[in-house]
């Protein structure tokens, strides 16, 4: 007697199908599959060179775009928002130290700010012990090798920033102008080098803008005026005329712009009217070469 052999699950259907006639090669071909049963299983590669059905699809981080895994890198899909993701971070020259560096700020800029602060290279130290007078102003860090100290508020401040003007002083008083007072400082070293070096050719002023100054202070006793020689250039008279006229009023911060403007061209005037006369003087005492047959 034979043993049967257990039949397939196949086989047995093929079995039972071929018994019923011709109906059974249709009912074969209706069984369920695995695509059948997860139809949404997967997703195509985004690639249109690909388009390939993968069970693993990959999403790209910066366009969002399912590929597969031959096609999910950014430069085998040609990404257009790769640029997003490519962030550098630049390398200080000096320390090889990564400098990090906010969103849309110039690289040049945050890698001389740690020059300047955090580099611990031997240059950069070195220049850090040169550059120590930083500007006192808000939002400025800029160093300077030497101290300018603004004489209104005296605070130290860089180059940029040394003016009343440009640092909003705080200081008492009314800002004075540059002219002003590069003017004034030079009339008061002036001053003070002929009060400690008096030259023996000092005369009395003879001037016009000398003798009304004694009319309107006839108290006052008349300060001593160097006499202008014949190679006295212009910017010399310029400098005795605004020596003279610190020398008659006490040398002190105007109070008031128009003031400090009116007193500059009144020395100007002086200057120019002693300049002419002295050019009137020379020509008058040179000889006369022409001579009448």
């Amino acid at each position: 007697m034979t043993s049967a052999r257990p039949r397939a699950p196949g086989e047995e259907w093929e079995g039972r199908s071929g018994s019923c006639g011709p109906g059974g090669a249709e009912a074969r071909q209706a069984l369920p599959g695995p695509a059948m049963e997860f139809p949404d299983l997967g997703a195509h590669c985004s690639e249109p060179s690909c388009q390939r059905l993968d069970f693993l699809p990959l999403k790209c981080d910066a366009c969002s775009g399912i590929f597969c895994a031959d096609h999910v890198a950014y430069a085998q899909h040609h990404c257009g928002s790769a640029y997003q993701k490519d962030i550098q971070v630049p390398v200080c020259p000096l320390c090889n130290v990564p400098v990090p560096v906010a969103r849309g700020e110039p690289p040049d800029r945050a890698v001389g700010e740690h020059i300047d602060r955090d580099c611990r290279s031997d240059p950069a130290q070195q220049k850090r012990k040169i550059f120590t007078n930083k500007c006192e102003r808000s939002g400025c860090r800029q160093r300077e090798m030497m101290k300018l100290t603004c004489e209104r508020c005296t605070r130290n401040f860089c180059i940029k920033h040394r003016h009343p003007l440009d640092h909003d002083c705080s200081g008492e008083g009314h800002p004075t102008s540059r002219a002003g007072l590069a003017a004034i400082s030079r009339a008061q070293s002036l001053a003070s080098s002929t009060k400690t070096n008096p030259s023996p050719n000092q005369t009395l002023p003879s001037s016009p803008s000398a003798s009304r100054a004694t009319t309107q202070s006839p108290s006052r006793t008349a300060p001593p005026v160097i006499a202008l020689q014949n190679g006295l250039s212009e910017d010399e008279a310029l400098q005795r005329a605004l020596e003279l006229s610190l020398a008659e009023t006490k040398p002190q911060v105007p109070s008031s712009q128009e003031e400090e403007d009116l007193a500059l061209a009144q020395a100007l005037s002086a200057s120019e009217a002693e300049y002419r006369q002295q050019q009137a003087q020379s020509r008058s005492l040179k000889p006369s070469n022409c001579n009448l047959c």
